[in-house]
């Protein structure tokens, strides 16, 4: 079976995808972090026994591709534009409506700003008081 970067994504290996993205555990550390080559190299042996051959690359490459089309079609529905429309997207949304979205309050911005300008700041504790 060809599995160059070039292959298209069939609908099946697509679902397969989707199946295992919308697993609660894989979902919660996709979201938890940044470098997840490790939760992707997962995903692929995952796949691998769904019977899709994809290695850990391109499992992420799809991943971002869909997340990235799905906010598209997102941002134009909550725009009024109803006609912007993509395959899957109704998977996508029952995956991606649990993914919470990042709130910054202003006491972490504060802090934020605070440890940046101090380089060797510790936080406050109640030692000794």
């Amino acid at each position: 079976m060809e599995s160059g970067a070039g292959k298209h994504w069939t609908e099946e290996e697509v679902k397969a995808l989707l199946s295992v993205w919308a697993e609660k555990n894989i979902r919660k550390q996709l979201y938890g972090t940044l470098r997840n080559k490790g939760i992707f190299i997962y995903i692929a042996k995952r796949l691998q026994a769904l019977g899709v051959h994809r290695d850990w690359k391109q499992c992420r490459a799809k991943y971002k591709n869909l997340k990235y089309e799905y906010r598209t079609v997102k941002y134009a529905h909550n725009s009024g534009n109803s006609s912007k429309t993509m395959k899957f997207f109704h998977d996508l949304d029952a995956i991606l409506q649990h993914e919470p979205a990042p709130q910054l309050t202003e006491e972490d911005a504060n802090s934020r700003c605070l440890a940046t300008l101090i380089p060797n700041a510790a936080p406050e504790t109640t030692e000794g008081k």
